[in-house]
This record gives structure tokens, sequence and C-alpha cells, in this order.
């Protein structure tokens, strides 16, 4: 009698070597680009006005939105890891070539702008890339449970960033801070080239062109069930979360005389609630009932959304900040989840691209827009429509049958 031999079974992500070595470069990269534009930010300052210091430090985000679709293609067509290698490999060397610059002279502004143009443009093809990879170094029943740890990572890397970047300058100024975020970009590299990858199917429907490439991951997201309303919930669920978490946050703590102070806790208390909403889901993996549960966390997000703008002490504040960001990082963190899961591997750069053109492209708009309503209708109002435009996102998920009733394997 023979017996049968059957295969281990994988590793789950949190246990992977190979999703801990990704994780461990991407946390690396994402520290790098928190040092860097505290660093860009700090350097504009002391360089010029501070209407030419938002300049630049808005410089960035054209060629990100214009260029993102076309990153989507390249990801895809190149292949995740060497995209991702090859736009760390492009920061490192300008970040650090901006770093001697500056040790050996007082050039202004134009090199920082320079900089954070070549930021953008380079972003435009890491983050399609960074969303199209997971799929290719995991099981399909791990991708939850790798978004949950990449939500993880970001927290990480924003809550250790902003010290590590004041630490830099307070011991040599903007050339060592930006010195430290090369060197953390670039510790990412040799992780990265560590990390095995497994080859995909070729996409069902594509062309010879990049074109051809880019307009069949369009159709792509457009007839499929889930993706084209998923991409619709995303957008209208940041385009009104955006605002209050922002330019709302800070005009709330100047008004109710909170301070910087204020404004710190409140943040501290959103961020360890999206921190608990990533850990949950690289926790937990699967959720059978996946698209209703977000549904239900973005419209009861949107509530605590609006309430933040009613709350009349700190403490109030900052509980209401921590369950905003349990609820909206869980939402988010599973519309990251669906993505990875629900779209074709072949078309996942292109599908990233569209929802970071989605996200990126229109919650900027939201911000003048929130900044004048305030100073005409008062705080409340604004905090409310806000709230009102991201249920609506949450309302998408549970009125389409398909989005609903999607789940997360694990």
């Amino acid at each position: 009698m023979t017996a049968t031999l059957t295969p281990p079974a994988p590793a789950r992500a949190h246990r992977d070597p190979n999703v801990l070595r990704w994780l461990g470069a991407y946390t690396s990269s994402m520290l790098g680009d928190n040092v860097f534009y505290l660093a860009l930010s700090w350097a504009a300052v002391q360089a010029g006005t501070p209407a030419q210091a938002g300049l630049v430090m808005a410089a960035s985000a054209l060629p990100r939105a214009v260029l993102m679709l076309g990153g989507g293609v390249i990801a895809d067509r190149l292949g995740p890891r060497r995209v991702v290698i090859g736009s760390d490999a492009v920061r490192c060397a300008a970040v650090l070539a901006v770093a001697a610059l500056l040790f050996l002279t007082h050039p202004g502004l134009w090199p920082l702008a320079l900089l954070a143009c070549v930021f953008g443009t380079v972003d435009a093809v890491f983050m399609p890339a960074v969303g199209a990879l997971p799929a290719r170094i995991t099981g399909k029943d791990q991708l939850a449970r790798v978004q949950g740890l990449r939500g993880l990572a970001v927290r990480a890397a924003s809550v250790v960033g902003a010290p590590l970047g004041g630490l830099g300058v307070a011991l040599g100024g903007a050339p060592a801070a930006f010195a430290l975020a090369g060197a953390l970009i670039a510790l990412s590299l040799p992780l990265l080239l560590s990390v095995r990858v497994r080859d995909l199917p070729a996409a069902a429907e594509g062309g010879v062109t990049a074109w051809a490439d880019l307009k069949a991951g369009l159709r792509h997201v457009r007839r499929h069930r889930v993706l084209g309303p998923l991409m619709i919930a995303i957008a209208l669920g940041d385009l009104g979360f955006v605002a209050p978490l922002n330019v709302g946050l800070t005009l709330l703590a100047d008004h109710r005389g909170w301070g910087a102070a204020g404004m710190g806790w409140i943040l501290a208390g959103f961020g360890t609630g999206a921190g608990a909403a990533s850990l949950l889901l690289a926790a937990r993996g699967r959720l059978p009932r996946a698209g209703l549960l977000t549904g239900c966390a973005c419209t009861a997000g949107a509530v605590a959304v609006g309430a933040l703008g009613f709350v009349p002490g700190l403490a109030a504040a900052v509980g209401t900040a921590l369950l905003v960001g349990l609820l909206t990082g869980l939402s988010g963190a599973l519309c990251g989840a669906l993505l990875q899961t629900q779209a074709d591997p072949a078309y996942l750069g292109r599908v990233t691209a569209v929802a970071g053109l989605v996200s990126l492209g229109l919650t900027p708009l939201s911000l003048p827009f929130a900044a004048a309503a305030t100073g005409t209708f008062g705080l409340g109002p604004v905090y409310a429509v806000s709230a009102a435009v991201c249920g609506l996102g949450g309302l998408v998920f549970l009125a389409v049958p398909a989005l609903r009733r999607a789940e997360l394997p694990g």
C-alpha cells in the first residue's frame, strides 16, 4: 500500500519569507518617501517664499496624474518587480544627487522643483507596479492578508518617517535629510532583488502596442461586474473623505482652539483606528461577505466623518477620529483587497492605475472647494456634505448585487 504525499499548504502571508522580504522592501521605500517629502518641504521653505514652496510641493502631482494610466501599461508589460526595482533605483539616484548638490552649493528652488517632477513621474509607474506585485509573490487566498500587511507598513512609515526626517534636518539640514531618504530607498533594492515572483498567464485581450494594451485594460474595468462599480465607490468615498481629514481638520482645530497639539492628537486617533483595521484584515484574511462589510463600514464611516465636524471637545474629537480611522481604514483596505482578488492578474497594473487616477485625480479637487465653502457656510455644513458624498460610496456597495456579494478568499 502506497501513501499519497500531499504537498504542504502555502505559508500564510505573515509567515512567508518571500512576502516578508517584499514587505520589508516596501516599508523601507515608504519610509524614504516620508523622509523625502519632509526634507523637500523644509528645503523649499528655506529657499523661497511660502507660495513658491507650495508650488514645489505640488510639482509632483501633475506628472503623477497625467502619466498614471501609462504607468499601469508599463507595469503589466515589463513585469511589476522589474518596474518597482527600476523606480526605486531612479528615485534613490535623484534624491542623493540633490543631497550632494545642496551640500556643495545653494542652487535655489529649481533642483527641488525638478526633483519633485522626477518623483511624480516615477510614482506614476511605481504605484501601479506596487499594486500588481502581490499577485505574483503569493497565492490568491493570501492577497487580503497582504493588503492588511501593506496597510500596516504605510501606517508605520507615516508614524516613523516624520521623526526620522526631522532628525535628519536637525543634524545636518536638508542635505542630510535627503541623504537619509536616499539611503532608505536604497535599502529596498537588495530586498526586492531577493523576492521571487511567479509568471502569470497572459491577458486574454491585448495588442502589440501600448495604446492597445491601455484600451484593453480600460475595457476590462468597464465590463467587469465588480471592478466598474468599485471604481465609482472608491471615487465617491475618497472625494468625501479627503477634505475633512486635510484642510477641514486644520480649520477645525483652529476654530475650536485646540491648536497644532490637538490636531496631532486627532491624527493619532485616526492613525490608530486605521492601523487596527489593517491588522484585522492581515489576521483574518478570508471574509465571505467582504462587499457587504465594505459598504456597511463605508456608510458608518461617513456618519463618523460628519460627526467630527460637530464635536465640541478634543477628547470626543479624538474618539471620533479613531472611529473614522477604523471604519474608513477597513473599507479602504477591503477596496484594495477586492481590487487584488477580482481583477485578472495580467491586468492588475492597469487596474491599479485606474484606481489611483480615480483617487489622486479627483480628491485634490475637493480641497479648494472645501476651504472656500467653510468660509461661506461654516465647518458643520461642509462636514455634513462631505459625509453625504462619502456615504454614497457605501451605498454603491449596498446597491450593486455583484459588489455586495463579493468575497475575499483566505
